[in-house]
């Protein structure tokens, strides 16, 4: 089914959640010849390296392989975003070790990690040296990694991507210093993509062999338009230069709002729909809304991942929404681990000095280690089979 098809089918359901939009929106690519399929369905560490995007098969036989895919999306607590977190002043290797235990300790076995374009430009080698050196920690924790190298995502109005000490948090405020990467500005100026280009290649081809990287989440949530920022070009390219390196880790970018709703990016559903690996969402609603999403998901023919969910004040919890996951084999990662500079907890929209919320938004663990609810700590573990 080409881009033309799915679009007209996306606009024509595009007030509806109806299950079965999926079959005719969502479709894949059909292998022509058994040949070509036995070709491209070897399992895993036998898989021939391609330019062009995974077949089902070979997809799904990746997937098979894998155990149930539980984690978080990960920041230090003692930093403010991803410049803080990678730049050389401020890569905190015993901080990261420290909780990447905590995370170990509740049965996780994935981290979801957030870049940033300004540190690789400050100096490639190093920031590649920090990048080896946090694969060696959570190795070392039986931890595997999804890098994610641009976000469009930002929420204080003030916060915008520099190097350099990074402002101080914003007591109250939920993630008061977190930047776009690479920002709508260079997003929406091709003029400036350059040193993108770069830095993809250089990031994807020099680890694209690691089997500490589970898979590249490439680009973080590209349909979200913060700062008028208009994704869709880019996101092309940045498929095609990751592409161009032949990576043995499949490739994805996750899909943002339930295909079919009123504010669904068309053009950018469609186009990860034919482009993604593997397929991968972010939901922060209701069990009910959850199903749905996954049934729509599911409609690829391929493996399923939510690589963002959990905030608790929203319906979405541990106790309503991992055992679906569990129940369905697709991927769980929440949002947030150890409570710290990013202010997580708070829920969105807080406001400056509020103070701590009685029930937190994301985050698991405090500073300390304590967590918490030790009640959830005792349902995470019981859903991954940890004592």
């Amino acid at each position: 089914m080409n881009s033309n098809s799915i679009r007209r089918k996306m606009k024509r359901f595009s007030s509806s959640f109806k299950p079965i939009m999926t079959v005719v929106l969502l479709g894949s690519t059909i292998l022509t010849s058994n040949a070509f399929a036995q070709k491209k369905a070897k399992v895993l560490n036998e898989q021939e390296c391609s330019a062009k995007r995974w077949s089902e098969q070979k997809a799904n036989d990746w997937y098979k392989i894998q155990p149930w895919i539980v984690g978080c999306n990960y920041v230090p607590s003692t930093a403010i975003n991803q410049i803080e977190t990678w730049q050389e002043d401020t890569f905190d290797p015993k901080t990261i070790d420290k909780e990447l235990a905590m995370a170990k300790g509740i049965g996780f076995n994935t981290v979801r990690i957030f870049f940033h374009n300004l540190v690789w430009e400050e100096n490639p080698k190093e920031f590649k040296k920090r990048f080896s050196k946090f694969l060696q920690i959570a190795d070392s924790h039986g931890i595997r990694v999804i890098p994610t190298l641009f976000t469009n995502g930002t929420y204080h109005e003030s916060s915008f991507p520099k190097l350099g000490k990074q402002k101080e948090a914003i007591k109250g405020i939920h993630n008061s210093g977190w930047v776009q990467a690479p920002g709508a500005n260079i997003v929406n100026d091709p003029s400036k993509w350059g040193s993108l280009e770069a830095y993809v290649k250089d990031i994807v081809g020099s680890f694209n062999q690691d089997k500490r990287i589970l898979f590249w989440s490439l680009y973080n949530e590209p349909e979200n338009t913060a700062r008028g920022a208009k994704a869709l070009p880019l996101l092309r390219k940045v498929f095609e230069w990751a592409r161009s390196v032949n990576p043995s880790q499949p490739l994805t970018s996750p899909i943002w709002k339930i295909p079919g709703s009123p504010t669904t990016a068309i053009d950018i559903v469609s186009f990860l729909g034919e482009n993604c690996d593997i397929i991968t969402f972010h939901t922060y609603e209701t069990p009910e809304v959850v199903q749905k999403f996954i049934k729509t998901m599911k409609s690829f023919n391929r493996p399923v991942i939510c690589t963002e969910y959990m905030g608790r004040t929203r319906g979405s919890t541990f106790e309503n929404t991992m055992p679906i996951f569990k129940k369905e084999n697709v991927g769980a990662i929440s949002f947030g681990l150890v409570a710290g500079k990013t202010n997580f907890y708070y829920p969105w929209g807080s406001k400056a000095e509020d103070p701590e919320p009685k029930m937190w938004f994301h985050d698991i663990f405090r500073q300390d280690g304590s967590p918490y609810s030790k009640d959830e700590i005792n349902f995470i573990k019981s859903m991954t089979n940890t004592k």
